[in-house]
């Protein structure tokens, strides 16, 4: 049986306003880590690799680009520092357009993107929202899984301008961020076994349902 191979992107804020969740996302992301680990054991058909990117007012970081799951370390407060503002449509262009044509050759990679902010696009330099969400619409035709979690604005309102309707709302508080967190990783536990039974990916990524084994 061939291999699926599932690419992870992960953009993550990392403006100042994430310095008062700053251990609980650190926490919660590394849990999510050890989750895609897991599954990759729970699913041997399967093959992870993670892209992990955060972004404030200085720079966009790329982390991590593409390696297997299994190498991927936890992130510290040395590695995830809060600071400046918010050019949440430059992580966004910049990471998809790296993935895209790092996978250009790779027809059947199945792609989730998850993007992660606890606040709304204030300083792109580069990208502008109907850039970014042309490019979306572009690579779920391809058949890639976009998910935006958020909070402190309208979350639905802002995903659907950029043409994604996997959404989840949290409170930027440590109870909201570890509830955030477990609903992250019972859908990606789903996802893949949707995967592994070639059902639909592309809707309904949060709906509360039971954990599928």
């Amino acid at each position: 049986m061939e291999t699926e191979k599932i690419y992870n992107l992960i953009i993550l804020d990392e403006s100042g306003s994430m310095e008062s969740i700053k251990k609980s996302t650190i926490n919660g992301l590394n849990e999510v880590i050890q989750t895609v680990k897991e599954l990759e054991k729970k699913f041997p058909e399967q093959e992870y690799f993670i892209s992990f990117v955060t972004f404030n007012g200085q720079d966009v970081r790329t982390h991590l680009d593409k390696a297997a799951a299994g190498k991927m370390k936890e992130i510290d407060e040395t590695s995830y520092r809060p600071n400046g503002s918010t050019p949440l449509y430059d992580a966004i262009g910049l990471s998809l357009v790296k993935l895209k044509y790092d996978l250009v050759e790779n027809k059947n990679a199945h792609v989730l993107v998850t993007i992660l902010t606890d606040g709304e696009e204030n300083a792109s330099r580069e990208f502008n929202g109907s850039q970014v969400k042309r490019m979306i619409e572009e690579q779920k035709q391809q058949g890639w899984t976009f998910t935006y979690i958020g909070a402190n604005h309208d979350v639905e309102g802002f995903a659907m301008s950029i043409s994604i309707s996997n959404t989840m709302t949290f409170t930027a508080h440590e109870e909201g961020v570890k509830e955030m967190f477990s609903r992250e990783k019972n859908a990606r536990h789903n996802y893949s076994s949707k995967l592994k039974d070639k059902q639909d990916l592309s809707a309904d990524f949060y709906k509360e349902e039971p954990l599928q084994h």
